[in-house]
Formats: C-alpha cells, sequence, structure tokens
C-alpha cells in the first residue's frame, strides 16, 4: 500500500490542530506547502507555522519548498520541524549543492517536478536524492484538477530507479478516489492529498481509500 500525506494547505487554519488530529492516527505523513509569492503565484505560511504544526504531530513533516533560493531557507525550516524538505529544479542553479545541504541538517532530500519539467534533468542527480515529487497540477494553489500525463512521468522515474527502492516517487495534486487509482497503478509510493482529505466529513476513510487498504 501507498504512503499517504494530507496536504495541509487545505486544512482549516483556523482549526489547524484539530484538522491534524482528525489525520493522526492514519496518515503516514503531512505535507506542507511553503509558497512565496514569486515563485509560484501564491503565499503560504513560513517556519512559525512549520514549528506550531511540529508541536501538533509526531507525522513526519513533508515540506515542499516553491521559492525562489530555497538554500537561504533550509536550515531555518529544519529547525523547525522539517523531516523532509523538497526542492524545484526550476530554483536551485546548484542542485547538488542544495541536495547536500539538506543531507547535512539531517532531513530527506527530494526534488520537485514541475508538468513541465522533464524527467531527464534528473538523471545527474538521481542517486543522492531520497525521494522525487512528480507535481500533477501546475503548483500554487489547491483544488486542481490531475494532469493526466502524470502517470506516464511516473512510471519514467520508476524506469529510473530499476530494481531498487529509492528514491521513493511521491505525487501531488488532483489527487482523489479515481486518480489515486491511476497513479498506484503507475508505480507511485507516496500520496499527496489537500480537499479531497480535509473537506471530506470524514478524513480518516479517505486516507484509507487512498491508500488502497
Amino acid at each position: 500500500m501507498v504512503q499517504v500525506a494530507p496536504s495541509l494547505l487545505s486544512a482549516n487554519f483556523a482549526r489547524l490542530a484539530e484538522e491534524i488530529q482528525r489525520v493522526e492516527a492514519l496518515a503516514d505523513l503531512l505535507h506542507v506547502d511553503i509558497m512565496d509569492g514569486h515563485f509560484v503565484p501564491n503565499i503560504t505560511m513560513g517556519p512559525m507555522i512549520v514549528e506550531a504544526i511540529r508541536k501538533t504531530s509526531e507525522l513526519p513533516l513533508d515540506v515542499h519548498m516553491m521559492v525562489e533560493e530555497p538554500d537561504r531557507y533550509l536550515s531555518e525550516f529544519r529547525q523547525a520541524g522539517a523531516d523532509m524538505m523538497s526542492v524545484h529544479v526550476e530554483t536551485c542553479p546548484h542542485l547538488e549543492r542544495t541536495i547536500d545541504q539538506i543531507h547535512q541538517l539531517g532531513a530527506l532530500a527530494g526534488v520537485a517536478l514541475n508538468p513541465a519539467t522533464p524527467v531527464e534533468l534528473l538523471v545527474d542527480i538521481f542517486d543522492e536524492v531520497d525521494y522525487v515529487l512528480v507535481m500533477s497540477v501546475n503548483p500554487g494553489f489547491g483544488g486542481q484538477a490531475f494532469w493526466p500525463r502524470a502517470a506516464e512521468k511516473i512510471r519514467r522515474v520508476k524506469a529510473m530507479r530499476g530494481d531498487r527502492d529509492r528514491p521513493l516517487i511521491e505525487v501531488d495534486g488532483g489527487i482523489n478516489e479515481t486518480t489515486v487509482r491511476v497513479v498506484r497503478e503507475a508505480g507511485v509510493d507516496i500520496v499527496v492529498a489537500g480537499s479531497y482529505v480535509f473537506q471530506a466529513a470524514d478524513p480518516g476513510e479517505r486516507v484509507k481509500i487512498l491508500r488502497g487498504g
């Protein structure tokens, strides 16, 4: 079964601790989207919110850095409680150095691929990353429709991995009970879901559906 990472971008921030408690028992990770209003057209949360989330939950925090110059903020987010940090190829002119910095901080390092970002850009860094985040929407806002070609991109990343179990393959965007079947069949390891989970009357039941249990 795949791991499930509910995306807090779709949670009710007025009741964030309660929202986390609704999924804590069944989720594997919590996905935290960091947006700066430059790399993507939205602004979300900073290290203080991540620190508050860390005090609320013992689940690993999967922090997705949708920001320009992520190297400037990695240490701060790690200190706030990030266990995993993914960066975008387009924001890292020295990607290997960024991945190494994340590892030096003691976190898992991931690389995120936008829909138009080719998988081939990972060739020279592939063996050094812990996970690859395949975006199945253009990042910036929750609630978007799933990009069908994401499944093929997942298959290509899996083919690059061969018979190894790393890097893990994560997918984010437009995940629901229908699209999760597509990405599970393609070979994904971690699914991120926001509105499908947090807008449900029973988020825990939705997590079970996503996992395939």
